[in-house]
């Protein structure tokens, strides 16, 4: 051994472990004597200081934080990509009562849609089947963790005993994780943009089921970011033709030129679970596949 090596040789049992050197440095400070010295806020160690941590200025790092929670999360159970299913808290279960509705026809329109809360729940059942091919590893079934086509697409998911994956956000109002997510898999957000990154950058398809606002803007996210090249073109699946197509008239926006004629084609569209794992399988080269 070189003259210089010896001065970095280290014991058997003596490595250096700083998670655990912070959080004992942690327990240290709080086991002080009470002084006003050590009662003082300035006192706490920075990183253990929730008022420091939730000052505007510590904007950047909140945000660095729910971006590497999440991904290191995932890393540790080798989740390596998604399906996404986004969709609409507000449909419910079929037999189950429209709750979200405000008038008679709302509760017709809503109650009509359960068959998407079914669609979904096959459809991530699907996908988690083909999931197992690879000890969960690919293919794992993502929602917002919320009610409605978030709860399907998790209870799918857990019906065929894989993991799910459940990305909530606070809203003003209480929106609790469905119980089908995944406990070690279910997270909570209160950046929309850090949310939305996860729910794209291990996607290998994303689909779509009637929804909101919410839903709305996630489309259209995905679509920008596959139109411009920022994101690898993955299937992405609209569920019930006849809704969307009343709501987004693509043609039109074509034919005004605002987007590309061949903008239209980055959109398919899909009735049944078959239908939508039919298209991730065609673009995969799956077909074969039972």
């Amino acid at each position: 051994m070189a003259k210089n090596d010896k001065a970095v040789e280290r014991k058997p049992g003596r490595r250096w472990d700083p998670l655990q050197s912070s959080s004992s440095d942690k327990r240290r400070a709080e086991d002080v004597p009470k002084t006003p010295q050590t009662l003082s806020p300035a006192y706490r160690l920075a990183y253990a200081d929730t008022d420091f941590l939730l000052r505007p200025e510590l904007q950047p790092v909140r945000l660095q934080l729910e971006l590497m929670k999440v991904d290191m999360a995932l890393a540790e159970m080798n989740i390596r990509s998604t399906i996404v299913i986004f969709g609409g808290a507000r449909i419910p279960a079929p037999g189950a009562e429209a709750w979200a509705a405000r008038n008679p026809v709302q509760r017709a329109n809503l109650e009509g849609a359960s068959r998407y809360y079914e669609e979904a729940r096959k459809f991530a059942q699907l996908c988690s089947d083909h999931a197992r091919r690879s000890d969960f590893e690919e293919f794992v079934v993502v929602t917002g963790g919320g009610p409605g086509v978030m709860e399907a697409g998790n209870k799918g998911a857990a019906d065929a005993g894989a993991p799910t994956i459940g990305l909530n956000i606070v809203l003003p109002h209480e929106q609790a994780p469905n119980h089908f997510v995944t406990p070690e898999l279910s997270f909570n957000f209160h950046y929309f943009a850090i949310r939305k990154m996860h729910f794209l950058k291990r996607a290998k398809a994303i689909t779509v089921f009637p929804g909101g606002f919410g839903t709305l803007d996630e489309l259209f996210e995905t679509l920008t970011l596959i139109q411009t090249g920022r994101m690898a073109p993955v299937p992405l699946i609209l569920f019930g033709e006849a809704f969307w197509r009343r709501i987004i008239d693509f043609e039109a926006l074509s034919e005004f030129g605002t987007i590309a004629p061949e903008d239209i084609e980055l959109v398919n569209f899909a009735e049944t679970a078959e239908d939508g794992w039919r298209i991730i399988q065609d673009f995969y080269g799956m077909s074969g596949e039972a």
